[in-house]
């Protein structure tokens, strides 16, 4: 091919754009990949559009598993719904279910030894759609994190409830519900919470609330608790008005086995409050973690610290290197009980069986408001427990009597006896009721076995020839 020398040349000649333009494949292709790039840039900007409507016409809530309301929404989400109609028999059909499974024990005398189960099937992990109400529906989306890990090494859990925007406040109804069902379940309960590193978890099932009047303590101790507990719960804009913390600590001191952790049952029982329960002997319960639990104690609940005495005398040996393992301090005691670390709205109760061990600074007003020690069993409270046992087939109260009458000759009524011979010592009522629910409906029977509430001392022999230890009782 040759060139004309006459004529000239051009930009577009030199670099041959003309003949690539006018090149059919060339044109195509180009073509093609304006085609693809707004096709992108359309399927972006429906991305973002979608993205954008979805976030102006719907609204999520999560509910971690952490949050009390997360069993209480699953409890909902299981009750049975009307699912009538084409479109809610197609939308709310649930593939993924869980099992949550109660059993009890049948009423004495029909099929004994037999339980009964109840069964309840709730959304499972995955996606579901559920109708509230005609025309409301919610996607439910229950999921386990891979990660995560909560305190008892189990997988971290979320419930994620989408609404349309304009049913947002079926929200409000959801909770309600849910609430007023988890309180129903509770009804006539006590929820026991203990410390699992940095959270509270209920300890067991709820249990049967205690009826305060089934404690038996010494005439008027029950009562002067009970008094200042409600006389406290009723003060509270007192306290704000005049800048004072609002806590409240006791100490319940005495033997063993005479009712003091019986009691905080039976009054949170009456007063419809929960336990929270803290072991400071457990390895892992440091200054700062005791600290973050007092503030974060569930609500409506009253702190029980049990055995204070043993709790900072028994300390694990340190180690060669010095460790001594996590354990809470006597200063990080106070300072959860009474100082910066101090939580508000508390309730607070301590137990020991050794007054005399416990640092004054530990009990002193403020940190211990009210002292109240529960002793052997008196006369009063022997009586008492008596009528509560077999006052329907000991009308005239002779039985009690002869009951009362050989305590006394056996001395376990301790200073009270009147005989100067008799002997000085004391029983428990937890022995006392031991007897009484040994000898049910059988009152004869209590009276000739009293002489079993005699305190026993074990003596240990020599090892036997087998090398094991005997002791008498």
């Amino acid at each position: 091919m040759s060139t004309d020398p006459q004529t000239p040349l051009t930009a577009g000649s030199i670099l041959n754009l003309d003949v690539l333009f006018n090149n059919p494949v060339f044109a195509g292709g180009m073509g093609l990949a304006g085609l693809g790039a707004a096709a992108a840039f359309g399927r972006r900007a429906a991305i973002r559009g979608a993205g954008l409507l979805k976030r102006q016409m719907l609204v999520n809530v999560e509910i971690s598993k952490r949050d009390p309301s997360y069993n209480w929404v699953l409890a909902w989400l299981a009750l049975p719904r009307d699912n009538t109609g084409f479109i809610a028999q197609r939308l709310t059909r649930l593939r993924n279910l869980s099992v949550s499974t109660t059993t009890k024990s049948i009423t004495p005398g029909k099929d004994e030894g037999s339980s009964h189960a109840d069964f309840r099937v709730q959304p499972g992990f995955g996606r579901h759609i559920i109708r509230h109400k005609p025309g409301v529906y919610i996607a439910v989306n229950r999921e386990k994190a891979s990660t995560t890990q909560t305190a008892t090494g189990e997988p971290h859990e979320t419930l994620t409830l989408t609404l349309l925007w304009p049913h947002r406040h079926v929200l409000g109804e959801i909770f309600t519900e849910a609430h007023q069902m988890a309180h129903r379940f509770h009804e006539g309960k006590t929820v026991v919470y203990t410390a699992k590193r940095m959270e509270w978890m209920p300890l067991g099932k709820p249990r049967l609330k205690r009826p305060l009047g089934s404690v038996i303590l010494d005439k008027g101790v029950k009562e002067s608790i009970v008094d200042d507990v409600k006389e406290f719960l009723a003060a509270q804009q007192w306290y704000t008005d005049r800048g004072v913390p609002y806590r409240r600590g006791y100490l319940l001191y005495g033997p063993p086995g005479t009712g003091k952790t019986s009691f905080i049952q039976a009054l949170a029982g009456e007063l419809d409050y929960s336990v929270a329960m803290i072991n400071l002997s457990e390895v892992g319960i440091t200054d700062d973690l005791l600290a973050h639990l007092l503030t974060q104690q569930p609500e409506k609940s009253i702190l029980v610290l049990e055995d204070v005495d043993a709790a900072l005398v028994n300390r694990r040996p340190r180690d060669s290197d010095g460790y001594s393992g996590g354990t809470v301090t006597f200063s990080g005691l106070l300072n959860a009980l009474d100082g910066l670390a101090a939580g508000e709205n508390r309730i607070a109760f301590l137990t020991t069986n050794h007054i005399d061990r416990l640092d004054p600074a530990l009990i002193r007003p403020g940190r211990v408001d009210m002292m109240m020690r529960i002793g052997e069993a008196t006369r009063h409270q022997a009586a008492e427990m008596w009528d509560r046992y077999y006052g329907d087939i000991d009308a005239d109260h002779s039985g009690r009597e002869r009951f009362l009458n050989r305590l006394d000759e056996l001395g376990l009524f301790g200073e009270n006896n009147q005989d100067p011979d008799a002997p000085k010592r004391h029983t428990s009522t937890a022995a006392i009721q031991g007897l009484f629910q040994f000898n049910k409906n059988d009152m004869e029977g209590a009276i000739k076995m009293a002489e079993g509430l005699i305190p026993r001392t074990f003596v240990a022999e020599n090892p036997s020839s087998d090398g094991s230890m005997k002791s008498p009782a």
